[in-house]
This record gives C-alpha cells, sequence and structure tokens, in this order.
C-alpha cells in the first residue's frame, strides 16, 4: 500500500497524521481516498472544480507527478506520495485561538508563532508554561539554552552556577556581555533571560552541585539540562536524573566537536550505560586547556534546547537511544546507537550506585592510594576530620 506524507501545515486536516497508508492504484485514486477520509484536507488541495490547487505540488518517490502522468501516474506498494504546498513563514494563514484565562493578551501575541502551529498551539504553550526546567551551568552551553527557553515560553527555569563572568567567557558564552564582566553569571543570565521574555520565572541557585544539595535540588523540576563542562559534575548529573526519575537532556563540546543526547528517559540508557566509571583528573582535556571554537556551544545548546522543548510537548523523535554526534569542522552529524546496559552501575537491573558520590573528591582519595573509596557525608573535610587527618584540607 503507497504511504502519503502529509506535510505539517497540513496535518491539522488530517487528524495531526505526518504519514497515513491509502490504497490505490494510482496517485488520484490514493488521493481521492485520502481527501474522502480528511474531508478538510480536500478543500486544501483542490479547488471547487476538483483541480490540484495551483500551490499544491505532489511527488511520486523523488518524481514532481507533473513530469510523469499527473494524477493518472501508476503506483505500487512500497511508494511515498508526497504532498508539498507552498508555504509562507514557514506556517499557514489560520484564525488566532481564543484567548484563554491561562495567557495574557500580550502572551498570546508573543506566542503567536507558536500557537499557529499544530504540533505546539494553545495546548503546547500552555505545557510550555507550567514546565519546570534546572539547568545545570549558566556557561557556553547554557547560554543559548537560557535564552531559548525563556523565549519559548518555558515557565519556571532554575539556574545552578556559583561562578562569576570572566573575559575569556565573552568568546562563547552569549547570554553575558562586556559590561557583565566580573558579576555573578547567575544574575547576569537571568537579566538576559528577563529581557527576552519577563514572563518566565527564574530561579537562582548560588551552589556548586554536590551529592548533598543535588536530589533537593532536582526535585522541583521536570527536566534536567547538563551543561556542564567536567566530568565529576556531569557523573553527578547523571545518577541524580537515575535516581529521582528526570530526563538528562545532555550535550558536551570540544574545541570543533560537540554531542547531545537524552538520558535516563523512559527505561533509555543513561551516561554511565557509555562510560560505567570517570576518567582520572587530568586525563582528558577542558575547553580551558584544549579550546573550544565559540560558536560550537551554540550549536550544541540549541539542539539541548530543541530536546528540552520537544520533552515538553511530547512531540517528534526524541534523541533517546541515540547519540549524535557534530564535527564543525567537516560540517557533519553522525548518528550512533546506544543501548541501555543491564549491568549499569546506576540504572542496571542490580545498580551498585544507590547513593550520590562527589567524583571530585572520590578521584583525589583513589589516588592518594585509598582502595576502598566510600562517599561521606561532609566529603574531604569529614574524611580528614574523622578518619584520616593526614589528608590535607583545601
Amino acid at each position: 500500500m503507497p504511504k502519503v506524507l502529509i506535510p505539517t501545515p497540513l496535518r491539522q486536516y488530517a487528524d495531526k497524521h505526518d504519514t497515513v497508508d491509502m490504497g490505490g492504484t494510482t496517485v488520484g485514486e490514493v488521493l481521492h481516498t485520502l481527501t474522502h477520509q480528511y474531508q478538510e484536507l480536500r478543500r486544501q488541495l483542490y479547488s471547487d472544480e476538483g483541480k490540484l490547487r495551483s500551490f499544491v505540488n505532489v511527488y511520486l518517490n523523488d518524481e514532481d507527478i507533473r513530469y510523469l502522468k499527473k494524477e493518472a501516474t501508476p503506483v505500487k506498494d512500497g511508494d511515498t506520495i508526497s504532498i508539498v504546498p507552498s508555504i509562507a513563514g514557514g506556517a499557514p494563514v489560520v484564525e488566532a485561538p481564543p484567548q484563554p484565562a491561562t495567557l495574557s493578551k500580550e502572551e498570546i501575541l508573543r506566542y503567536s508563532r507558536h500557537l499557529i502551529m499544530p504540533e505546539v498551539g494553545m495546548e503546547g504553550q500552555l505545557k510550555l508554561k507550567q514546565a519546570k526546567v534546572l539547568m545545570i551551568g549558566a556557561g557556553g552551553l547554557g547560554a543559548p539554552l537560557g535564552m531559548y527557553l525563556a523565549a519559548a515560553g518555558v515557565g519556571r527555569i532554575g539556574i545552578v552556577d556559583f561562578d562569576v563572568v570572566d573575559f575569556t567567557n565573552l568568546q562563547r558564552q552569549v547570554i553575558h556581555g562586556t559590561s557583565d564582566v566580573g558579576r555573578k553569571k547567575l544574575d547576569s543570565a537571568a537579566d538576559t533571560m528577563h529581557e527576552i521574555n519577563p514572563y518566565v520565572q527564574i530561579d537562582k541557585h548560588e551552589t556548586a552541585l554536590s551529592s548533598e544539595n543535588a536530589l533537593d535540588l532536582f526535585k522541583d523540576y521536570d527536566i534536567i539540562v547538563d551543561g556542564t563542562d567536567n566530568f565529576p559534575t556531569r557523573y553527578l548529573v547523571n545518577d541524580a536524573c537515575v535516581l529521582t526519575g528526570k530526563p538528562n537532556v545532555y550535550g558536551s563540546i570540544f574545541r570543533f566537536e560537540g554531542q547531545a543526547t537524552v538520558f535516563a528517559y523512559q527505561g533509555g540508557p543513561c551516561y554511565r550505560c557509555l562510560y560505567p566509571e570517570p576518567p582520572p583528573p587530568g586525563l582528558v582535556p577542558s575547553c580551558a586547556e584544549g579550546g573550544v571554537l565559540g560558536i560550537l556551544p551554540g550549536t550544541i545548546g540549541l539542539i539541548q534546547a530543541t530536546e528540552t522543548v520537544k520533552l515538553i510537548l511530547q512531540k517528534g523523535e526524541l534523541l533517546v537511544g541515540r547519540l549524535l554526534l557534530y564535527d564543525a569542522l567537516a560540517m557533519r552529524f553522525r548518528e550512533l546507537k546506544l543501548r541501555k546496559n543491564p549491568e549499569c552501575p546506576v540504572c542496571g537491573a542490580h545498580p551498585t550506585v544507590t547513593k550520590l558520590i562527589d567524583y571530585q573528591q572520590f578521584w583525589f582519595l583513589k589516588q592518594a592510594g585509598f582502595k576502598k573509596v566510600k562517599n561521606m557525608k561532609g566529603g574531604i573535610l569529614a574524611w580528614s576530620d574523622k578518619v584520616d587527618p593526614k589528608v590535607p584540607k583545601y
């Protein structure tokens, strides 16, 4: 049976389907069956005289039927029919939705390009407004994340960061400006996001993420977005997401390359399914040591923002079980399959990691010769006070 691809502007007239299987021996018969089933779609495709409208093109596989036998073009099982209407500005003209009490007139105007999209609409915009997203970091990845999540209308955005803006940040952390140098990144980022959208709530968490506060911070949010630049925090974010059942929208960057995926979502793999333990400190250089193309975090951060919005809207195919690799020099995307590891130490059938660990201290102690390292409340200071006073305090 031939398959018909329904373009975004017309899905609202086909019960929001993007593809449908329709019987018929010619393109015309398939379209007749399609428009008989979806009456509203017929007005969009055909004139009152029953002719295909001039702004609608139809392709059989990759060939325009106007250069074949038009609607008499024969079709067979496995063929794909694509409907390609002319669109202006990325969306069809539709009637404005009614103004609900939950969105102000100003918000309806602000989000109008969302509201006319069948995949968002009023229902989706209200989901965005009710969503609670926690960003870990207000740096390179956090910059595009914060600005676009605010612009999209995500109602509550938390930011975890304790750093200040430095001149070296300005090459890539576009949420901050020259006049912000020396300011707390939390304050600078919040000011920029509120300038973009004053209708969003921004929670500022001025703290380093640790095993003592991660679970408490995560519990008030729906989605966690990892914008960190170091392995200890990355593992901490992953483990806390698994333990709290929150999806982890992951991104990482280095020089000209980036990665993105969604971990720990609906039985999908987590970061530890890839790498059970972090590398020792210093083995893998950071951006501060190896550099990063200033544009790169914009690309990866926007992919993370896109996946976050898709999670909120519950639309599209998420990057779950798929690791997206980006090579800016080659301008090439590749995708690798990720599989859940049944022996994963945190999300596997028999997890061995059931509590959070501060990995910076974990690896310090391992390098110091301690073989059976356990996490301890109070960290390295408590270890020095209560276990081994020879361990120096910093």
